[in-house]
């Protein structure tokens, strides 16, 4: 089972684009490593006034279903606070963050469900309600949304796709009406078609951080340079790996999540445990999710 454990750096990522690696800044955890069989990863963050906030899932394998959390911390990034925010009957992961006509807003991921939920915050950061349904043309994983020229795009991978895709969708609002790039999937490549952390502007360039799997499930990261972006046309360049730092050891077995906030990187790293009881545990886990599965099918798909 893979075990993650998110961390921190104090350089942007414009800084770790241009290393190439994250050992050169003294990468620190975010927290204490968490109980046997669960972990803590896929953060996000939005800085405040006086704190800092990371959203993350945290996920138990014996049951497998991830909840979404909110960590405060200060600025001398010392945690303050953690509490649940996002619980769901299903399986949430990769919390991204929105800011919309001055609401916050968290799409995370939830593909189980049968859709894609966004969530507004009533009393950030703890209190989000399920606002709206994002339909897309495809079931989407990790979904990472921005405001770009005039419009909202939606990247995102597509579940159990062979050799992995990227796609790109379009709409006028965050709400839609949706819409595929015409040239989706922009990409069918493992080494980069699922997405790894928020959409940014280094040196006047977008760069998307995406997912490199061709090794194992987020193996590493790679920058994807976004050099054409309009609703009739795409192109991108993938740029080179950033492995998980080996001063992080035994957490070197995948690096999948690599996302800016404000002068500090977030990212996330694995190691990978292949004892009998983590092994035991996992098949729990997914005996537990096939059932709450079946049941969400039966009780059919929230639409609101």
């Amino acid at each position: 089972m893979d075990i993650w454990r998110p961390g921190f750096v104090r350089a942007s990522l414009a800084e770790v684009l241009d290393a190439g690696a994250l050992d050169a800044f003294q990468p620190a955890w975010l927290t204490q490593e968490e109980p046997p069989y669960t972990f803590l990863a896929d953060p996000f963050g939005i800085v405040g006034e006086n704190y800092t906030y990371v959203f993350a899932e945290r996920l138990d394998y014996r049951d497998r279903r991830g909840t979404i959390e909110v960590l405060k911390f200060d600025s001398l990034m010392r945690l303050m606070d953690r509490r649940t925010c996002i619980s769901e009957p299903w399986h949430l992961s990769y919390p991204v963050p929105v800011h919309c006509n001055g609401e916050d807003y968290l799409l995370p991921e939830a593909h189980r469900s049968g859709g894609l939920h966004l969530y507004r915050a009533i009393e950030f950061p703890d209190r989000w309600e399920r606002m709206a349904r994002l339909d897309l043309p495809l079931s989407a994983i990790d979904a990472t949304p921005m405001f770009y020229d005039g419009l909202w795009w939606l990247f995102h991978g597509r579940p159990h796709a062979p050799g992995g895709e990227l796609h790109v969708a379009y709409a006028e609002t965050l709400l839609g009406s949706w819409r595929m790039h015409p040239q989706s999937p922009v990409l069918i490549d493992p080494r980069g078609s699922r997405p790894a952390g928020q959409v940014a502007t280094v040196r006047g360039k977008l760069v998307l951080p995406v997912q490199d799997c061709s090794r194992t499930y987020g193996g590493a990261v790679r920058p994807l340079w976004i050099e054409r972006l309009d609703p009739d046309s795409f192109e991108g360049r993938l740029g080179e790996t950033i492995q998980p730092p080996a001063c992080l050891s035994p957490f070197i077995d995948g690096l999948h999540t690599l996302t800016a906030c404000g002068d500090i990187t977030l990212f996330d790293v694995k190691r990978i445990d292949r004892s009998l009881a983590g092994k035991l545990a996992g098949f729990r886990g997914k005996a537990v999710r096939a059932v709450q599965q079946s049941a969400l099918l039966r009780a059919g798909t929230p639409r609101r």
